[in-house]
Formats: C-alpha cells, sequence, structure tokens
C-alpha cells in the first residue's frame, strides 16, 4: 500500500511538471516560433535554449507518469498499461524530435555570421520550425488523445479514481483527438479559440487527476484476480 501511494504520488507530480514546463516552453519560443528573420538577428538565444530545457523536463516528466502508473495499471489490464506506456512514450519521443529542430535553428543562427546566403537560412529555419509545429500536433494532440483515452478507460473501469474525474478524460481524450483531425484538415488553427477549447476538457482530467493523486492516492479497488477469487468462495 505504502509503494502505490508513492507511485501515486509521483505520477502525480509528474503530471503537475508536464503543465508547467508545457505552457513555459511554448511561451519561452515565441521568438523563433513567430518571427521568420529570427535566424538572421542579432543577440543571445537563451530565451529558445530555455525553452528547450523546458521541453527536455516535459518530455521527462512524461515518461514519468507512464512509469509511475504502470505498476498499478497493470493490475487491472496488462495490455491497458502497455498501450499507456507505449504511447506516452511516443508521446515524449516527438516533443523530443521538435526539440530538436528549435535548437537546429539556433545552430544556424549562430552560423549565420559566416557569411551564408540569407535566403536559404531563412528557407530552412523555416522548415524547421515546421517540423516542429507538426510534432506539436502530432505530439500533444494526435498521441495524447489516444494515451488520455486508455488510461481513463483503465481507471474508469478498475475504480482507481472517482468516475467523474475518469470521464473527464474518456471526454477529453477522444475530443482532442478529433480536434487534431480537423487541424490537419485545415478546418482551424491549433493555436486557435476551437483549438483551446477542444483541449480543456484533457487539461482539466491532467489537473484533477494529479491533484487527486498527490492529495489522497488511488481509491481502494480490490485486484481483479483476488475479487474473482473472493466471489467464488461460499459464505
Amino acid at each position: 500500500m505504502a509503494s502505490t501511494r508513492r507511485l501515486a504520488t509521483a505520477a502525480g507530480i509528474c503530471f503537475f511538471v508536464t503543465h508547467v514546463t508545457s505552457i513555459g516552453g511554448l511561451a519561452l519560443y515565441g521568438p523563433v516560433l513567430h518571427d521568420p528573420g529570427f535566424v538572421l538577428g542579432p543577440g543571445p538565444d537563451t530565451r529558445v535554449l530555455l525553452g528547450a530545457l523546458s521541453e527536455v523536463l516535459l518530455v521527462l516528466g512524461i515518461v514519468g507518469t507512464a512509469v509511475a502508473l504502470y505498476p498499478v495499471a497493470r493490475r487491472h489490464s496488462e495490455a491497458g498499461a502497455v498501450g499507456y506506456l507505449g504511447l506516452r512514450v511516443l508521446e515524449a519521443a516527438v516533443i523530443a524530435v521538435g526539440i530538436v529542430a528549435l535548437l537546429a535553428v539556433v545552430t544556424l543562427r549562430r552560423d549565420a555570421a559566416g557569411g551564408q546566403d540569407a535566403a536559404a537560412l531563412t528557407t530552412t529555419a523555416g522548415a524547421l520550425v515546421a517540423v516542429h509545429d507538426w510534432t506539436f500536433l502530432l505530439g500533444p494532440n494526435f498521441v495524447c488523445g489516444a494515451n488520455t483515452t486508455v488510461i481513463a478507460y483503465v481507471v474508469y473501469r478498475s475504480g482507481l479514481v472517482p468516475r467523474p474525474v475518469a470521464v473527464l478524460g474518456l471526454i477529453g481524450g477522444p475530443l482532442i483527438f478529433a480536434s487534431a483531425v480537423a487541424v490537419l484538415l485545415g478546418r482551424y488553427e491549433q493555436l486557435s479559440g476551437w483549438g483551446a477549447l477542444t483541449a480543456l476538457p484533457v487539461f482539466a482530467w491532467e489537473l484533477a487527476l494529479a491533484g487527486r493523486l498527490v492529495a489522497r492516492g488511488f481509491t481502494s479497488a480490490r485486484h481483479p484476480a483476488r475479487a474473482a477469487e473472493q466471489a467464488a468462495v461460499p459464505a
């Protein structure tokens, strides 16, 4: 029980870390994401590097949530636990690709003083920013929608967290996945009113889940196999 409580706390803290670092990374990346001439401009790259560091912590937090939840979820659904772990690691890997793309822009900017063609630098930097933008759609939207649905279903069926919390995940996961499809098809921009609105249930799910796990841990639930054994024993 003590070990399960520690796992719940660790998972909750990791969820909080992912929220802080994802928002921080996006804010710090502002210049490189929105200024086409960033690669040619003067000045330090500290802000972008701090954004990359923030997203490195995000990647570690994402993997941490999966590692902490896996032993508990496996007791109730081994397939669900493995699926969540794999999808969560995939999400982290996709985000890492985006980090590398923006760090490559920093490298181009530092080399720009050597007399390279400005148009070529701008085009290359724009392509790398586009890679980051696509990873931002694929990882935190498509893959996140899938892994949210998986783990929300596991905790809903097992009763590991209160059902209203689990229902938030069951709503938010498919909704953000559907939103990603709409963005992919050009219905609206990812960073738009509709994009933010469809992301709210997942945001609420992760905050509610994190708060629950840190404050109270998992809800007591019998292991499925033990429950079956107990049901088979005559009173």
